[in-house]
């Protein structure tokens, strides 16, 4: 009797391994539930959460977001906008303290359209990912899709174009002056902004 309760007591620890293998495997990371988009459906007249999409690691020094709102305002993504004009790196912690140190790449195609207002680009929730780790979305007036992962210091961006001859990466310094610098032998660019709202 106790053989027969030993080898059964053997036979569910075998399979034990097996099945939490199992199990783990079809769970999702806790970081997939979060959704940066939550809190974003505010302006200056109502707020309902005063928060950006941020794609950020942990202790970074930045963080990246799209930009659907008005030019210096602090309300740079709202949920309710239609157009992006690109995707900014941001130091900004609340809507009514605005940023500093931020400047915006753009993806475009066509003529190059530099300021803000004029080169948004439409775009649908429907086509657009947001995880705490990254941000996704498809900017149609342009048919590019535009990619983010943050790193400690900075980010990691794919463009994806369409077949042209007029496809063009718009870094812009946003207000307050700024000097970009490209090295096209090294590969690099280099720059600073210096827009500040008081931080």
């Amino acid at each position: 009797m106790l053989s027969a309760a030993a080898s059964a007591l053997v036979l569910s620890s075998v399979g034990t391994p097996v099945a939490l293998a199992q199990s783990s495997a079809n769970q999702v990371a806790l970081v997939d539930y979060v959704n940066p988009l939550m809190g974003t459906d505010s302006s200056y007249r109502l707020s309902y959460g005063n928060t950006y999409p941020a794609v950020a690691v942990p202790f970074g020094m930045n963080s990246w977001t799209p930009v659907t709102g008005e030019p210096g305002s602090g309300w740079g993504y709202t949920y309710d906008g239609e157009k992006i004009s690109g995707i900014k790196q941001t130091h900004q912690p609340s809507p009514w303290m605005n940023d500093y140190a931020a400047f915006a790449l753009m993806a475009e195609t066509g003529p190059v359209k530099v300021k803000q207002q004029e080169r948004g680009s439409w775009f649908s929730h429907k086509a657009e990912v947001a995880r705490p780790y990254s941000y996704k979305v498809y900017l149609a007036d342009y048919d590019v899709t535009a990619e983010v992962a943050p790193t400690e210091r900075a980010a990691q961006f794919r463009f994806t174009f369409p077949e042209s001859d007029d496809a063009h990466i718009l870094l812009d310094g946003l207000a307050g002056g700024s000097m970009v610098k490209v090295d096209i032998k090294n590969r690099r660019i280099t720059g600073y902004v210096r827009n500040n709202n008081g931080g």
